[in-house]
């Protein structure tokens, strides 16, 4: 994606996901997932539960990384259902490029969720880092990264999402 250095009309054509998932392993699936991103020169943000969909195998759930994320798989049977949440999410990120600080975990589970809803295509999620060096230089960088190292990482999907947007808030700023 290219970008003119720190424009926030670059900025508002990008959206941060974020998964929480059932665990780390090749089948892990996702249980929640929040995107943020900048409209109008502020943060806006969207997440939900996942309710597992029926062809998910529960071998795949991890009791250390419900730990992490603090979602009892109890909790998920309330959630929405897998189909729902990717037709949302779909909607909310259209004409918008993914961005995630965990690219290869959050394509696994982008394209999971997709499936469920009968999608195949694979998601492009570009590098964060790499999108940021590419818009931010100097001070400005600086003040991401700093604001990223001071606020504290929830493990949830949509606050982990927010996280990262506040930290090019804050670099726009100056």
């Amino acid at each position: 994606m290219n970008c003119d250095k720190k424009t926030m009309s670059c900025l508002e054509r990008l959206v941060v996901i974020d998964f929480e998932a059932s665990s780390l392993s090749e089948g892990s699936w996702p249980v929640e997932v929040g995107i943020s991103w900048i409209e109008r020169g502020e943060l806006r943000s969207w997440a939900s539960l996942i309710r597992p969909d029926a062809g998910w195998s529960m071998d795949h759930w991890s009791i250390a990384s419900a730990a992490v994320h603090r979602i009892p798989l109890e909790t998920l049977s309330a959630a929405a259902p897998a189909k729902e949440v990717a037709h949302a999410l779909i909607t909310l990120v259209a004409g918008k490029h993914l961005v995630s600080d965990a690219p290869t975990f959050e394509r696994m589970w982008l394209s999971k969720l997709l499936a469920a809803a009968g999608h195949s295509r694979k998601p492009d999620i570009a590098e964060y880092n790499e999108i940021t060096f590419s818009i931010f230089d100097g001070y400005a960088l600086d003040m991401v990264y700093e604001t990223l190292e001071r606020t504290f990482v929830p493990h949830r999907a949509g606050p982990d999402s927010a996280r990262l947007v506040k930290g090019w808030l804050k670099g726009a700023e100056t």
